[in-house]
């Protein structure tokens, strides 16, 4: 892993597996300081242009999955919940119901973000388990470390 060039730093393919993880498989979201060396690493390392294709698949199935929004219900139970652990309407001048309701905001947000969550987890697991059945599928001859590991 040789030198970007004149001027730039060498990236390590230990650094390129971490921003790929961190920022995805398009260089323009990557830190501008990094996608000159991140460039002559995958110009140089057949395994770096390999991972940033992997991030970018990744990016796509999290593009393509349904982004759900709370509903009214779910918002008023945690309202409901956090009326009921106790936190009551402060006088005048206090906290106004701009702030409660942003709250509350914030707490549905997190509750989505778990269902979403374990939504993706199903989706990809799926996907995951359907890639190594057609890889295993399409090997000519059956090698123990490819088909039990190792």
């Amino acid at each position: 892993m040789g030198k970007a060039g004149a001027g730039t730093m060498t990236m390590t393919y230990e650094r390129f597996d971490y921003l790929a993880d961190a920022y995805g498989g398009d260089l323009r979201r990557w830190p501008e300081a990094e996608r000159e060396a991140a460039r002559a690493l995958i110009a140089a390392d057949p395994r770096a242009a390999a991972l940033l294709r992997e991030a970018d698949g990744l990016d796509a199935l999290l593009d393509a999955a349904p982004r759900p929004a709370p509903s009214h219900a779910l918002r008023e139970a945690v309202i409901a919940s956090a009326a009921g652990a106790g936190l009551k309407a402060r006088r005048r001048g206090a906290i106004g119901p701009l702030a409660w309701l942003s709250g509350a905001g914030w707490a549905a947000a997190a509750c989505a973000g778990v269902v979403f969550g374990i939504n993706l987890t199903s989706h990809m697991t799926a996907d995951v388990q359907a890639d190594a059945v057609l890889y295993q599928a399409s090997l000519t001859s059956a090698d123990d470390t490819e088909v039990l590991g190792g």
